[in-house]
């Protein structure tokens, strides 16, 4: 596939040996594997990615693994795909994922520094998929290192996009987005200028909740809540999917990584899940992006930049899907992903502050700490006060938005713990 034309996911051209000559080179064992660490292994991307390295054979070498809290998960990971380091963000797991390891002659590693470090090792690509805020440090760390990144964390560029875009820049890095919305974008643009881009449409399933009255809705609990029909995510994204803040979000990355503004920006409802993203283009020609609902698409098309690889994935037969069909998402009654367009398109540091409070608020609903209702409604108390107490400018540096982060979350944890039915919702 083409790169785009003038797109910041390009940062700067990379040669390329043809797809036959590159195949034939490794079935000869002349072409080295690509090198790949990755970030959030033992999370569901990391097991579709450990899935996509074994359906190709000798393409890949894994230099590092990096987990949260899971020594176990993280050890087998480390030893199924070879790594050469594993590194757990938790330091009190060092000790059991150093005796899990003990004579394999894997690295051991722990602690946040020790992420940063893990991301920074000697690799081809860096595979993004931590959850959350605590990705971006090392994610940010080897994009300035010039490394490829394959991202599949939205806070990075949620939360610190701008600033992001500028490193991808002066680092001649690139950028691959593997979040199933934006590499069908990716792929949708076919190379195109995204200035003759009319609209970027992402799709969302509609989550759980799709038919349920706003009233159900706001008394949903959290073991409802995590009950997606298609996607097998974890806690923290199967909610904002539930709230549909999950596709705000995207929409604030796809402003980044594709250097479209949020009027050009749109999201439709489509409970099928298999087109993933449209491109309207300026002549009246629309481009989707298609495949099953199955993360190893993307991850595959990211692993095998700019070629092709075989994906262990369910191929599409239209015929027998039949129908496919597509909805206005209602904001009323979801009303996150409104707080999350609202917030794209007064820019600032409200995207920063969106996301950090919104992981804040679905902690506490997790917990039972808080009602379904109470995300929306916390995230938009918590930008609302940052606003007005000037704390809204936007970031500069990763530096700068992760300070802006901080300040949201503790501001976030003092409006929610103020809400008369704080402590007192039913799981």
């Amino acid at each position: 596939m083409e790169t785009l034309v003038s797109s910041p996911l390009q940062m700067k051209p990379q040669a390329t040996a043809p797809a036959v000559d590159l195949a034939n080179d490794l079935a000869r064992g002349r072409a080295a594997p690509r090198r790949l660490s990755i970030l959030g292994a033992t999370g569901s991307i990391g097991r579709s990615t450990a899935d996509v390295i074994a359906a190709a054979p000798g393409r890949f070498a894994v230099e590092a693994v990096v987990g949260g809290r899971d020594a176990k998960a993280l050890a087998a990971m480390a030893r199924e795909l070879g790594a050469a380091c594993a590194t757990l963000a938790d330091p009190a797991g060092y000790a059991e994922l150093a005796d899990l390891l003990s004579g394999s002659g894997v690295e051991v590693a722990a602690g946040p520094q020790a992420v940063v470090e893990a991301a920074l090792r000697p690799a081809d690509m860096l595979v993004a998929a931590i959850s959350g805020a605590a990705g971006v440090a090392p994610t940010h760390a080897a994009l300035a290192a010039g490394r490829m990144i394959a991202l599949a964390n939205k806070e990075c560029l949620v939360c610190a996009g701008a600033a992001f875009m500028a490193t991808a820049r002066r680092a001649g890095a690139r950028l691959l987005p593997m979040d199933s919305e934006h590499n069908a974008i990716h792929q949708a643009l076919g190379g195109a200028d995204p200035a003759t881009v009319e609209k970027m449409i992402l799709t969302a399933s509609g989550g759980p909740f799709r038919t349920w009255t706003r009233e159900a809705i706001d008394a949903a609990t959290p073991a409802q809540a995590l009950a997606h029909p298609k996607w097998s995510m974890g806690p923290k994204i199967s909610v904002d999917s539930a709230s549909l803040m999950n596709k705000g979000l995207e929409l604030i990355e796809a402003h980044f990584l594709f250097g479209v503004e949020a009027a050009r920006l749109d999201v439709l409802v489509h409970p099928q899940s298999i087109v993933h993203g449209l491109v309207s283009f300026a002549d009246g020609a629309v481009t989707a992006g298609m495949a099953h609902p199955d993360m190893k698409t993307p991850i595959a098309h990211c692993l095998g930049w700019p070629e092709r690889i075989a994906a262990p994935v369910r191929r599409l037969d239209l015929a027998e899907l039949g129908a496919l069909t597509f909805e206005r998402a209602d904001l009323a009654r979801f009303p996150a992903l409104g707080l999350a367009m609202a917030a794209l398109a007064r820019g600032g540091g409200l995207p920063t502050i969106l996301n950090a409070a919104n992981e804040v608020a679905v902690a506490y609903f997790l917990e039972g700490r808080i009602g379904f209702r109470d995300i929306a409604a916390g995230v938009e108390a918590t930008c609302e006060a940052m606003e007005r107490a000037g704390e809204a400018r936007e970031p500069q540096s990763v530096e700068e938005a992760l300070a802006v982060d901080h300040i949201a979350r503790e501001r976030a944890r003092g409006l929610l713990e103020a809400r008369p039915n704080s402590g007192k919702v039913r799981v």
